[in-house]
């Protein structure tokens, strides 16, 4: 091939691949703004709010790795969304020894007691909600959520949550929360996502009691 040639192939290649990626920045859609609140108007943190394509599924995210901390003998954070299939690593920060387990449907599992990060993560490979808990300390309590779709984040303090980079189509809006009245589904609204363009969704739900058990003062000459 002749470097004439040469270079006009090159510039051609390089044009076709600004062309997609061209197209792939834009197709995408603007910001999606999500609220969440009581009935009584009261902001709700810790809700997870997801979207989920009513048209082509969206495409699946690498594999990605999340860390599910305890801290000051607490599960931190207390609601961890993941995508199906994360890897979660349970490190133990404290000086004592936690025994972290759950007994929840998609994730059945033990990490006897133990400091430090276990070698091996645990795999969350089916969707639904994993409670966990620590059979040393039985106030310690948090939840991962295992989601199949990769549009999903929790709102903060004040209820608010954005989400980015979602294709624009139509798709369902969720939320989801440990103390959530009522089914997840039943929560679902249609939100159609244009080029570009921002959107927002709103919801008002109603929690459940909260019943976590308090934590107990600690016996640093007791305590494991």
């Amino acid at each position: 091939m002749s470097r004439r040639l040469a270079i006009a192939a090159l510039v051609a290649l390089t044009a076709l691949f600004a062309e997609r990626a061209g197209v792939r920045a834009q197709a995408r859609s603007g910001p999606i703004d999500a609220t969440v609140a009581d009935d009584k108007g009261k902001p709700i943190e810790d809700a997870v709010v997801s979207l989920t394509s009513l048209g082509a599924a969206a495409p699946a995210p690498p594999p990605a790795s999340a860390i599910m901390d305890q801290h000051d003998r607490e599960f931190v954070p207390y609601v961890l969304p993941v995508y199906v299939g994360t890897r979660v690593n349970f490190p133990n920060r404290d000086n004592i020894r936690h025994h972290v387990y759950s007994f929840s449907f998609p994730k059945k599992f033990e990490l006897p007691l133990y400091i430090g990060t276990p070698a091996a993560p645990v795999v969350f490979d089916k969707p639904g909600v994993v409670a966990l808990g620590c059979n040393i300390h039985d106030w310690m309590l948090a939840y991962i959520y295992v989601l199949t779709t990769p549009h999903f984040a929790k709102t903060a303090a004040d209820g608010k949550v954005r989400l980015d980079w979602v294709a624009p189509g139509p798709y369902e809006a969720r939320v989801w929360h440990p103390r959530l009245r009522g089914d997840t589904e039943k929560t679902g609204k249609p939100l159609t996502l244009a080029a570009g363009e921002p959107s927002s969704v709103s919801f008002v739900i109603s929690l459940k009691t909260e019943w976590r058990i308090p934590r107990r003062t600690i016996d640093p000459y007791k305590d494991r």
